[in-house]
């Protein structure tokens, strides 16, 4: 079970994910795997343990719209109602909900601009 309130996983989005990810493997000593988005690859990255830590992906489909930031997924209990919150709180809701795996998720901008995700099983 997922830690509310525990950043669970990180993902970046940027123009070209396989010199991005070189950097990381190089500064960072990460490693990690393409994941087939049909006509590319994204790619998923495992810490020293080999426990799969984050995505690095191309701004390309479905992530064509996000900005080039590392962008944290924030478990939370229920995520309708945390998306509820969201725009009762002045927030705004920008992708999702989305099925990922076992996970739901969306994309929202808090009332200050900054992006985050939030995720629920």
């Amino acid at each position: 079970m997922a830690t509310i309130g525990a950043i669970g996983w990180l993902d970046l989005t940027v123009d070209d994910a396989e010199t991005t990810r070189s950097f990381y493997e190089q500064v960072i000593w990460w490693t990690s795997a393409p994941v087939s988005m049909g006509d590319y690859d994204d790619h998923v990255v495992h810490d020293s343990e080999g426990n799969a830590v984050a995505g690095i992906c191309h701004r390309r489909g479905p992530n064509s719209h996000l900005p080039p930031a590392w962008l944290p997924y924030v478990n939370v209990e229920s995520l309708d109602a945390a998306l509820e919150k969201v725009v009762t709180l002045g927030g705004a809701v920008l992708d999702g909900p989305k099925d990922a795996g076992d996970i739901r998720y969306a994309i929202i901008r808090d009332p200050a601009g900054a992006f985050l995700a939030i995720a629920s099983p």
